[in-house]
């Protein structure tokens, strides 16, 4: 066998978009035409607009190829492995020849947590070994580094908890050191339930080892003796390529007696796969569930470093911090924090979604603008529309305006918009988009998400929420966006937990930089963006109508009518405004206001 490599992009992105009969096509050519290649699986390269994704590596170069369905498929097999001939026409990167915006998606990034992703078999232990992996666990075993040195270590390299709060790292694996048991306890929390939980996901499916890697070597720096991942029930490939990864690393003696071969360090790690409950983001909560109670927060402090799982010290970190680590400890600090801002240290992983073109997972330096990961990056906005907003943190995240788009990422300047991190949500809109509407949509999550022990949350976000529906129904009242930041100001500062604390950032932001939309739905009845149904006339255009009868015909209600090859009316006690005659006319003769 030549040493020719078709490899098939099989995380759950890919897969969703047909990759695995993409992978099926391509094993069914190889043995029917008997072709000299090898036929491998990957992960989610973070092109996910262009999924399924086919790359192939030959003598000549390396090709990655989109949009590969089983006829693409056929055809590239046959020419670029039939006839030596690459398809430049499907290519979208290469180490041969520019490919254009998607080429510039890829090369534009810098990768760390994400830098095996879509390059090795997540299900090969000796691929991520292959690839430095655990190599960091073999320095520490080899040079016999003391725990201290390392939390040192991963101190001075600046990084923060990639989770939500921005913690400092070091900072937090110092806090459960210090507190002296027999019994400690290392929780990655794979259970975030925004958009940035896409990327927790991907970093499970497309590089299990280095989480494992990087949570073994926080279980050593505190003193563990066991870890959990936390990782929602949703998640089947994930969770099945974790515990393969982990059976993989007891076999090579990365888990077990004397972990990475550290005499005298015993640590193992197991899944608990949670229901999916967006409140088990939080830590307390988390650990509420590991133990088999009800997801619910409890007050702090005092807080898992000192009284964790099992009221023992506990150390939490989510998937993309612990993906870091090993990172730092074999690279070390200073190659960590070369990169990113003066408080925001290394890279950040963001799932960018949306009215944008190149929609998938980036991994940026901190510090970028939101700009150029939107317009450099993310190719810019569907359809050549308007930039708007873009909302950051989850669904208890800010809108941050257009005007605002030169701030940059990092974790202050992120929160200084009224924004915050969280765990790398990016959704952009556009003109078309209702900044009401959206407010609405997120706190409808939030309040269904809450857990209900906090009266603030549990009753304000629900109260927040009424007025909000009335607001988008056309029912809205002089007072109610003071009414709303008033309930936000209370569930603010008097819910338990960051979901009560965080819920109304959607609304407070879209206030504070589209008050104009509010008050246009109030006072005006209308919807700028012309979203909510309740607010918008349907009326027909006399200069543009045929009278061809087709919005006629199809009116639910009967509200349109004329004679044919005349000028229709809409009856507007009838309409129920349900746009339909505006989709099918053909003519563009309903006019929306």
């Amino acid at each position: 066998m030549n040493d020719t490599k078709v490899i098939v992009g099989l995380g759950s992105c890919g897969i969703a978009a047909g990759a695995n009969k993409t992978y099926q096509k391509i094993k069914e050519l190889k043995g029917a035409e008997n072709l000299d290649f090898e036929l491998k699986q990957t992960s989610c390269v973070g092109m996910c607009y262009r999924e399924p994704l086919v790359e192939i590596v030959d003598e000549s170069g390396s090709y990655l190829y989109g949009d590969v369905d089983e006829d693409r498929a056929v055809d590239i097999l046959d020419k670029h492995i039939g006839g030596g001939e690459p398809v430049k026409n499907y290519v979208v990167k290469s180490d041969l020849f520019d490919t254009g915006r998607d080429q510039e998606f890829l090369e534009g990034q810098v990768k760390i947590a994400l830098r095996h992703c879509g390059h090795i078999d997540p299900e090969s232990i000796d691929e991520y070994i292959a690839q430095e992996g655990y190599a960091a666990l073999h320095k520490i075993a080899k040079e016999n580094i003391p725990r201290e040195d390392i939390i040192n270590e991963v101190m001075e390299s600046g990084i923060r908890g990639r989770g939500g709060g921005g913690f400092p790292t070091g900072k937090k694996w110092r806090f459960a050191y210090n507190y002296t048991s027999e019994e400690k306890y290392i929780i990655c929390n794979a259970d975030e339930g925004d958009p940035g939980a896409f990327m927790d996901r991907s970093l499970l499916e497309g590089d299990p080892h280095a989480v494992l890697e990087g949570m073994v070597i926080g279980g050593y720096a505190i003193g563990a003796s066991q870890g959990v991942i936390y990782c929602r029930a949703e998640y089947p490939l994930a969770v099945k390529r974790l515990n393969l990864a982990i059976k993989q690393a007891r076999e090579r003696g990365y888990l077990g007696e004397n972990a990475g071969g550290i005499q005298g360090f015993h640590f193992d790690i197991m899944v608990k796969e949670g229901a999916g409950a967006f409140v088990c983001g939080e830590e307390t909560a988390l650990i509420a569930s590991v133990e088999g109670k009800r997801g619910m927060p409890r007050k702090r402090p005092p807080y898992p470093a000192e009284l964790g799982l099992w009221n023992k010290p506990t150390n939490i970190n989510n998937v993309e911090t612990y993906a870091n680590v090993p990172y730092i400890i074999h690279k070390g600090a200073s190659e960590f924090s070369r990169y990113g801002s003066e408080k925001s240290k290394g890279t950040k992983v963001f799932a960018l979604a949306g009215k944008v073109n190149h929609s998938g997972l980036v991994e940026v330096p901190m510090g970028m603008s939101i700009q150029d990961i939107i317009f450099e990056l993310g190719g810019g906005i569907i359809g050549g529309k308007e930039f708007k907003a873009v909302q950051m943190g989850g669904p208890s995240g800010g809108c941050i305006p257009n005007y605002l788009a030169d701030t940059l990422v990092d974790y202050d300047s992120v929160s200084a918009t009224g924004a915050i991190m969280g765990s790398g949500g990016m959704v952009v809109m556009d003109e078309t988009t209702c900044m009401v509407d959206v407010a609405k949509f997120f706190l409808n999550f939030t309040q269904e998400e809450s857990c209900g022990k906090c009266t603030f949350c549990r009753m304000g976000t629900k109260r927040m929420l009424e007025i909000l529906e009335r607001i988008t129904d056309g029912e809205g009242q002089e007072g109610d966006i003071e009414e709303l930041e008033d309930l936000s100001r209370q569930i603010i500062d008097n819910s338990l937990c960051g979901l009560g604390q965080t819920a109304p950032n959607p609304v407070l932001t879209t206030i504070k930089y589209f008050r104009d939309e509010y008050e246009a739905h109030i006072r005006d009845r209308k919807c700028p963006a012309k979203v909510c149904k309740p607010l918008l006339t349907y009326t027909v255009d006399p200069e543009k109508c045929t009278g061809c009868l087709v919005c006629a015909r199809k009116c639910p209600t009967g509200a349109i009518s004329g004679e044919k090859k005349q000028v229709h009316v809409i009856d507007q006690e009838l309409c129920i405004k349900c746009g339909d005659c505006y989709n099918r006319c053909n003519f563009d003769a309903i006019i929306v206001s």
